[in-house]
């Protein structure tokens, strides 16, 4: 990404509020939050994220698609899942300061809007009840991955029985 492709502006309540972060929140919460996200353009092959970086953000896809993408070797990529408008990413990254498991990439353009953990941390004294109903909609998106992870495993798994380890 371009650095001319940041920018920061004050977003909406209403952008917050329709946001997988933003079910719970008041509109003063949302207010709050809007006045700490970063809002980021990215242009067609564009990383959002790199594989094995640490980033302590945490983003919503607003406009266009990312796909997230694994090097397998030889400058090949393998597409793992597309992300579209209103998902979230890096939320792992964003509450355990790991290492990124894949990248992000965009798909054509697109535009997410990103919250640091440090900014984000920042309002833990100013309103405890903003960082826990954030937490609660992260937890939610990453129960969501766990259950389609654990049917898709299932569905392999039946594949294979049924098909005598031949594939």
């Amino acid at each position: 990404m371009n650095e001319s492709d940041e920018y920061i502006i004050t977003i909406g309540g209403e952008m917050i509020r329709n946001s997988v972060l933003g079910p719970e929140l008041a509109d003063e919460q949302c207010s709050t939050l809007g006045k700490i996200i970063t809002v980021r353009g990215l242009r067609e092959g564009d990383f959002l994220l790199a594989e094995g970086h640490k980033d302590d953000s945490i983003h919503v896809v607003v406009k266009g698609k990312l796909e997230v993408v694994k090097q397998t070797g030889g400058g090949d990529w393998l597409t793992l899942h597309i992300l579209r408008e209103g998902d979230m990413a890096g939320e792992l990254g964003f509450i355990d300061g790991l290492e990124h498991s894949a990248a992000l990439r965009a798909i054509g353009d697109c535009e997410v809007f990103s919250l640091e953990r440090k900014d984000f941390e920042s309002l833990l004294n100013q309103d405890p009840d903003l960082i826990y109903k954030v937490m609660r909609a992260i937890i939610r998106t990453v129960h969501g991955i766990l259950r389609r992870m654990n049917a898709q495993h299932v569905e392999m798994s039946n594949y294979i029985t049924k098909q005598h380890g031949r594939y």
